[in-house]
Parts: structure tokens; sequence; C-alpha cells
């Protein structure tokens, strides 16, 4: 009974209490699941470059420097103009364009018949100089939107971001400043950046190494004390001092005084093609450790033993008409006429391979940083194959990359290296805190 009335009392106590609210059950939301999008496929992974393309970007990338092109000479002569090819030069804007070049170092280049007695039509070797002078400055001035004057390093990697080319000059015969620092400075004021010291002949102050054959009997043995005073006035103001055409004892010498980098403009190597105009496997490591550059020339009778006997033959064969046209004076493209006329297109063919076995020597002996470009173009007579003309330097790249060089060591042969040089010479220059003329030397030669 007790438990029927506890029952009861429960009922009547949750019957009075407020209902709670039920919560209502959660309302589905349809979703509609997008279809899965399909991932593309990977690209495949792009094709190696072949060695030719991969040779060709490298080549427009890297500042290409040539330090000796003769030019200057067909200009001045012929009145020939880089704008307009004549199909014999192997130097023209189209040509440059093609091949690359950055920077290129126009010859001032005093021949032979101005080292004495000068005729009242030609002048002395300096006027000749100032006239080569002028026409390098006249090219320059006809072509504005291609061509630009450049006296530094830093003009020349302007040049190159500018999209025009660098146009320097060096001077190829020391005679060009008649036994005159006062006409030395002048030439560095017009603008000249490195002089070559000797040409074919000994002159007034420095024994020359000839032009390939047996070399002058030496006069000085090396410089003479005026001849030291010449190198030590170039690297105070900043002109490359150059070895090319010199003979040995010159250059021990130039070596002795030098302070600053000094190059070779255009030589070779003389292990590979023994020229008294090449230099030494001693030669080479001393302009190593001096910090400066040799240039390898082009021209086959530097390079190639079997084309340089054949060459002297044909000299020794021909010398007599050789002689007569030399005294003519005959202008470049009529001078190779005349030689063609006497057999010289019948000398052997030099490949390409031999002009980069000199490169690869000069950079073992020397160091890969020690070695560059000095083609000799239109002043030499004959090239290897497929390297006539400026439009040929692409291949030498190419070369360099079938050999398996690296990019970098590329590029320091196209120019890097050369562009090194010459600022540490710049540099020197700049150290020395002295001005051009005002601090300039004054001693005459005696």
């Amino acid at each position: 009974m007790k438990r029927a009335v506890i029952l009861a009392s429960l009922l009547t106590a949750c019957a009075g209490s407020p209902s709670l609210p039920i919560p209502s059950p959660p309302i589905a939301i349809p979703t509609r699941t997008p279809p899965a999008t399909p991932t593309p496929p990977l690209p495949p992974p792009p094709a190696p470059l072949s060695l030719e393309a991969r040779a060709a970007q490298l080549h427009r990338d890297a500042i290409v420097i040539d330090t000796h092109d003769d030019i200057t000479t067909p200009i001045l002569e012929e009145g020939f103009d880089l704008g307009k090819p004549d199909g014999h030069a192997g130097t023209d804007l189209a040509k440059m364009r093609a091949g690359g070049i950055s920077a290129e170092f126009f010859s001032v280049f005093v021949d032979e018949r101005f080292y004495a007695h000068p005729s009242s039509r030609d002048g002395g070797a300096a006027r000749r100089a100032l006239d080569m002078i002028d026409v390098t400055y006249q090219q320059i001035e006809r072509h504005p939107d291609a061509l630009v004057l450049a006296t530094s390093a830093e003009a020349i990697r302007r040049a190159k971001r500018d999209g025009k080319i660098a146009i320097l000059m060096g001077i190829e015969g020391g005679h060009a400043i008649e036994n005159s620092l006062f006409a030395l400075r002048e030439f560095h004021r017009l603008g000249v950046r490195y002089m070559t010291l000797t040409h074919s002949r000994n002159n007034d102050w420095a024994d020359s190494a000839g032009l390939g054959g047996t070399p002058p009997k030496p006069q000085h043995h090396g410089l003479t004390p005026f001849g030291e005073e010449v190198v030590r006035e170039m690297q105070r103001m900043g002109m490359l001092v150059d070895v090319s055409h010199v003979s040995d004892e010159t250059f021990d010498d130039v070596m002795r005084v030098a302070k600053a980098p000094v190059i070779a403009s255009h030589s070779s190597a003389r292990a590979l093609c023994d020229s008294p105009r090449n230099l030494t496997d001693d030669q080479l490591r001393t302009v190593g450790k001096n910090g400066g550059v040799v240039m390898v020339n082009f021209f086959s009778a530097y390079l190639d033993p079997k084309f340089s006997a054949a060459y002297r033959a044909f000299y020794e064969k021909h010398a007599k008409e050789i002689d007569a046209i030399d005294a003519k004076h005959l202008t470049p493209s009529l001078e190779r006429a005349a030689y063609a006329k006497l057999g010289a297109g019948d000398l052997p063919k030099t490949p390409l391979s031999v002009l980069i076995d000199h490169i690869e020597h000069i950079a073992a002996v020397a160091g890969k940083d020690h070695v560059g470009l000095g083609s000799d173009f239109d002043g030499a007579p004959a090239f290897p194959e497929g390297l006539e003309g400026i439009d040929g330097l692409p291949k030498i790249t190419t070369e360099l990359l079938r050999r398996g060089w690296s990019d970098e060591d590329v590029k320091k042969v196209l120019g890097e290296n050369f562009l090194r040089a010459f600022s540490e010479a710049t540099a020197f220059a700049r150290a020395t805190k002295t001005t051009l003329s005002g601090d300039g030397s004054t001693k005459t030669i005696e």
C-alpha cells in the first residue's frame, strides 16, 4: 500500500511540472561532390641543348674581345668603310655582328716605310699613327648606332649592355712615338690603350723579334735605359705594354721593369710552332706570374709548323717578286692579289684544331686566367679553315666546349681574362695618384 502511495505521488509531481522542449533532429542538407579535376600530366623535361646551341647561347652572353685587327690599314689606304663590305676584308659591321664581337682593338699600325727619312707626302711615324687614329674615329662617327669609342674595361662592359661594339686602339710599333714621351702621352690622351714596343725592326730603344723569320741582329740586347722609361711611363698612365714582336732579351727587360700586367696582343706558343714571334713556355709562365694575358694570333704561320715551312719556301722561291711587290707599298687587297698570282693560294690549309691547341697549351702553361684572342685579321695573309674573318669567332667557342671546357673558362678566353688585366693595369695607374702630363717623365733618349 505504501508503495502505491509513493508511486502515485511521483506521477502527480511529474504531471504538474512544465514540459521540456525536445530538440528536433538536424535537417540533412544534401551536398554535391564536385567532379574530380583530372591532374594534367607533367610536361617532359626539356631536352638538353645541343653542343652547338649551347655554344651559340654562351657566345651571345659572353664579352668577346679581339686585341688586334688591322682593318685600319684598308680603311686608310683604300677608303674602306665598315658599313660597306667589299668581299675581301675579314672585318666589317656585318661580320662583326655575326662574330658576336663585343670589343675590337683597331691596330694603329706604323709599317717599315715610316721608320726613318719620311717622305713629304707620307710624313713620319707619329704622323702616320695620327692618320690611323683619325680614321678610327671616322668609322665610329659614321656608324654611331653600332660602334662606340672605349678606353676602359668599364666602357667595354657598358657597350655590351647597350648593344654596341666597343672600339679601342693599340699602336703597333713603338717607333710611332718618335722617341718622345710627350708624344706617348698625347697618344694616350687620344685613346690609345696599348703599344707594341717594336714591329719588324729594332727601334732606337728596343730590339725586335722580326716577323717570324730570322730576327734582326741585336742592337741594344733588350731595352735601353730610355726603353725602360717608356715601359714605366706607359704603366704609370695605364697604357698596356705589349710584348708581341719584341726580342727575347727585350721581353726579359720588360718583365724585370713591369709592375702591372702586360699583354702579348697577338702571339702564340713557340712550343707548338717554333717562331720567334711566339712565346716560349718560360715566357708564358712569366706572363702568368705577372698577371698578364697572351692573346693567341690566328696567322697560320705562327700556329702550324706545316704551313710555316711551306710559307718560308714560298717566300724563298719568290723573294725577288715579293720584294718588288713590297716596294710598291700596295694597298692590302692589291698586295694579296699579287701574292695570289705567285701561288700563295696553293699553300696548305691549317685546321681550326691547331688554333685550339695553342689556346689549350697556353692555358696549361700560363694558366686559364692568362690566355685570350688576338686575331691579326686584315693584317696576316692566311688563317685556319673557317676562320678567315671575324664572323668565324663563334667556332672557337664551340670547339672549346667540345673539348670539355667549362662555360666560365670559355668566357675567360673570350674576353674576361683581358678585362681583368686591363682593369688591374688601370688600377695600378690610379694608385700612382699622378697627373698625365703634369707628373709625366721628361727624360729624352740619349
